[in-house]
């Protein structure tokens, strides 16, 4: 059995790749350093 890939490109192609792959690398950044920074908060308050 044979599996279909509902992209154009193949099967091996990625998704989320390509010009996009910016603003995706920042989306993860600041959601990586909001969480680092409520970490700290949360430790630094004693909360």
């Amino acid at each position: 059995m044979q599996w279909r890939s509902a992209s154009t490109g193949g099967p091996d192609e990625m998704r989320g790749t390509g010009d996009d792959q910016i603003p995706y690398a920042t989306g993860w950044t600041i959601s990586g350093l909001a969480t680092l920074g409520t970490i700290v908060a949360i430790w630094v308050l004693g909360i």
